[in-house]
């Protein structure tokens, strides 16, 4: 029985000796892990306790802002505490004192209702300017709508130079890639987008936000700006980015499963600069600009679709069509081998399964009709059918 002891105390010991190493090798893993990510300009940095480097006025009256509340709160915590402490101090029993017995204070009321009022007017007034300065768009040299979908950003230029523009701003394929894997890489894990947001500098820019589906939040630390993007409402803000550079944010209001993939990126550039993208979008818009009328052959559209499938469906639906996790794959569907395609189309048009499947009725309608037909055509899905955009037109209606 004792030898028997003595083999288990052996074999307890080492494997304590096997967890600490493994405990030790995991701890460098994590280390080295931490070491490899950088600060990122303009997003997140290591270890940052403050708010993200202003880089508008506004953000910067937001700092100043909560660096004063802090002291008023340290001032009156410091306050009130060393009143407590000392009282408990200087007359505990112990010493002898003898509590006062008194009814009322006019000196004791007046000084609770002055002191109060008077920390409120020092909180309020710079609150409320920096707060009105917020919220004034008026005088906007570009307008930018930003609409929330279920999991990304669309902006479209409305006003001042660039009006027209629009696009969709998607989470990078490699970087879903590398979460799917549990390999992050890149100061910039989860933050790089396929279209990031142009603006020019020192220009006052307004954005105006609304969703499609559920309620988004657009916000740009940097920038001093967190505003709400509700279904069926528009909201607005703006910023001033004094300073160029590539600035991060995220969507900042629980949306679902992918909330976690709708970064947001926004490029500030010279102002010349700025004119020559604004000239390059317009050369892109007019290149995309398809006549729904168009027929279309086979071949052309289901390369047409590849192309929009890769920047739009392959996230979730992975590049061979076999689905993700919950994601359903379009390899071998019901639906996609339908002789009937306009239930195709409908779902892309209107979404599925509480948007579990969202709405992309965004796209064009040449865009719709590419991707259902490469859809039809690719992997084992050898139908041969195709879809006009015609018919995704007359589905619209």
């Amino acid at each position: 029985m004792m030898m028997m002891n003595a083999r288990v105390d052996r074999a307890a010991s080492r494997l304590g000796q096997m967890g600490k190493a493994a405990f030790v090798a995991g701890a460098m893993l994590v280390t080295q892990a931490a070491l490899a990510v950088n600060d990122l300009p303009g997003g997140p940095g290591v270890n940052d306790i403050n708010l993200r480097a202003p880089v508008t006025a506004i953000a910067a009256d937001q700092m100043w802002l909560h660096n004063f509340m802090l002291i008023i709160c340290l001032v009156i915590f410091l306050a009130v505490f060393g009143v407590m402490f000392y009282s408990i101090f200087k007359h505990r029993k112990s010493k002898g004192a003898v509590s006062a017995n008194f009814h009322e204070s006019v000196k004791v009321e007046i000084a609770w209702t002055i002191v109060p009022f008077v920390i409120v007017i020092l909180m309020a007034l710079p609150a409320t300017k920096v707060v009105v300065a917020m919220k004034d768009t008026t005088n906007a040299d570009l307008t930018i709508k930003a609409t929330g979908y279920q999991w990304k950003w669309g902006y479209d230029y409305l006003k001042g130079e660039g009006e027209g523009i629009g696009f969709l701003a998607t989470l990078d394929n490699a970087q879903r890639e590398m979460s799917n894997a549990g390999k992050p890489e890149g100061d910039n894990y989860l933050l790089k987008v396929d279209n990031p947001l142009v603006v020019p500098v020192n220009k006052k820019i307004r954005i105006i936000t609304t969703a499609n589906d559920v309620i988004h939040s657009w916000s740009v630390p940097s920038f001093g700006v967190k505003q709400d993007a509700i279904p069926g409402f528009v909201r607005d803000a703006w910023f001033r980015a004094e300073k160029i550079g590539d600035f991060y944010g995220q969507c900042s209001e629980l949306c679902g499963k992918e909330h976690a993939y709708m970064p947001i990126h926004v490029k500030v550039v010279s102002a010349e600069d700025y004119t020559q993208w604004v000239d390059g979008e317009k050369k892109k818009l007019a290149a995309k600009a398809d006549d729904p009328a168009k027929v279309w052959e086979l071949p052309a559209l289901v390369a047409r679709g590849e192309k929009v499938y890769s920047a739009n469906c392959a996230a979730c639906h992975q590049a061979n069509g076999k689905g993700n996790g919950p994601i359903k794959p379009l390899d071998g569907s019901a639906v996609v081998l339908n002789e009937d395609k306009l239930k195709q189309v409908l779902v892309l048009l209107n979404g599925q399964n509480n948007l579990t499947m969202p709405s992309w009725k965004q796209l064009s309608d040449t865009e719709i009709a590419a991707v259902i037909t490469y859809t039809k055509n690719s992997w084992s899905n050898k139908t041969g059918w195709l879809v006009q955009p015609s018919e995704v037109l007359a589905a619209r209606k």
